[in-house]
């Protein structure tokens, strides 16, 4: 039928009038008018018709992964191919006489195509994503990472059809050809194929989610993940900042993820304050009875004074020498203090790890520590807390006759020296070579 149409076109066109020679030129013409008119003509009814009838559909139906394939534009992108099908089908019948310029059109469709094939997917892999984030799961696993290792399969096989349609060579050739360069290709594509090899280790040991805190000092992050990609992940600072991972540095070297923390129960407060050494010192009768006013230690000072002098008495200890025998010194009396303290704090969680205790003894003083947990895990509450609990064992080690060790400030430094000015005799002060 194609023929004959092509005969009565070329038959009307010499009875016009005109040569064969211009027949022949206007017949091409016309043809590649038509086809192109057939190719707009079908887009029209793709676009104006089959999508408005798909959009109408997918507007009323209940799920919600269409309506993200339509607001991804995969419909929309998918009605281009439909025109450049029906072009590369028309084109042999109209252009069965001209092999060159059919070899172009079909060609020039087959890659138009695939263009729109590759559109398509990468709108198609885009949507599935955001499909995958509407789920609770997305935020125990990320696929990001696979979805973009799928994008640049699709990338590569795409190029590789098309170069194979301008070439005029099997696909299959080309593919066998890379295997020579494959150390090139390994090569540019490192950076992906350890992230790709990080990503699967992240996603399969649980070692990082989207929305964890992490801090990695080597890369200066400290904050919240925000994005596993394929060969990077971004990590919100606390300053707003925003830092840039490998994906592949998170399994070869060390970071600290505190989800662990935020799935507990508590927060851990661990600080210690240095005590002077030299305010050390074993509690007199007047000294127990001014911290028998403390209404937290109260009962605890009778039953160990108690429990003191039952064993001193059943050693027989001569408890007038005040070394002998056992004693209660104002830093055991403190550290008691610290302990109903933090026992009556609604703050402090009861049930996990709780200890007061004091360190080893350094140049620097001695430092007692308190090892305990807070409820709050929020750190803006947490950290008033923590201030809270230290302001009040700050202001409270004077009481207890104990003295905070600090190093000499340039205040301590001109009291000592106006302390030495005022022991000189009055003739030798005035000397600026005695100063």
């Amino acid at each position: 039928m194609e023929a004959k149409v092509l005969i009565y076109l070329n038959e009307w066109l010499q009875r016009t009038g005109f040569s064969p020679e211009i027949s022949g030129v206007l017949r091409f013409v016309v043809l590649i008018l038509g086809i192109l008119f057939i190719g707009w003509l079908v887009d029209l009814l793709a676009r104006n018709i089959i999508l408005r009838v798909l959009k109408i559909i997918t507007r009323k139906t209940k799920t919600f992964w269409d309506d993200v394939l339509l607001e991804r534009k995969v419909f929309n992108k998918l009605s281009h191919l439909v025109p450049a099908l029906v072009v590369y089908m028309v084109a042999p019948a109209a252009l069965e006489n001209y092999p060159v310029w059919l070899k172009i059109t079909q060609s020039g469709m087959g890659i138009f195509m695939l263009a729109i094939l590759l559109m398509v997917i990468n709108s198609f892999l885009t949507a599935i994503l955001d499909i995958y984030q509407n789920y609770e799961i997305s935020k125990v696993k990320s696929i990001k990472g696979y979805v973009q290792v799928a994008r640049i399969i699709a990338y590569f096989i795409i190029v590789i059809l098309i170069i194979a349609i301008l070439i005029g060579k099997s696909p299959i050739l080309l593919i066998t050809g890379l295997g020579a360069f494959a150390a090139v290709l390994l090569l540019i594509f490192k950076d992906t194929i350890l992230g790709l090899v990080g990503s699967i280790q992240l996603s399969a040991n649980d070692m990082v989610r989207p929305g964890d805190w992490i801090t990695m000092p080597s890369f200066g992050a400290d904050g919240t993940v925000t994005d596993i990609g394929l060969t990077t992940v971004k990590v919100q600072n606390w300053d707003k900042t925003i830092s840039t991972i490998p994906t592949y540095a998170l399994v070869s070297n060390s970071f600290q993820n505190w989800r662990g923390m935020e799935e507990s129960e508590g927060r851990r407060i661990k600080r210690s304050v240095r005590i002077d050494m030299n305010s050390v010192m074993f509690c007199t009768e007047e000294m127990l009875n001014e911290f028998r006013r403390i209404h937290l230690i109260r009962d605890y000072i009778d039953r160990k004074e108690q429990e003191l002098k039952d064993y001193n008495n059943s050693l027989g200890i001569d408890q007038s020498v005040v070394v002998n025998g056992r004693r209660q010194t104002n830093l055991g009396v403190f550290r008691a203090y610290l302990e109903n303290y933090l026992r009556n704090n609604p703050h402090i969680h009861q049930n996990m790890t709780f200890v007061v205790r004091h360190l080893e003894s350094q140049e620097n003083g001695i430092p007692m520590e308190i090892y305990v947990f807070s409820k709050v895990k929020e750190w803006e509450s947490y950290e008033r807390i923590q201030a809270d609990v230290f302001d009040h064992v700050l202001a409270s080690i004077g009481h207890f006759g104990l003295r905070v060790f600090q190093n000499p400030t340039g205040v301590d430094m001109r009291s000592i020296a106006l302390s030495s000015k005022d022991d000189l005799p009055a003739e030798q002060s005035h000397r600026p070579d005695q100063l």
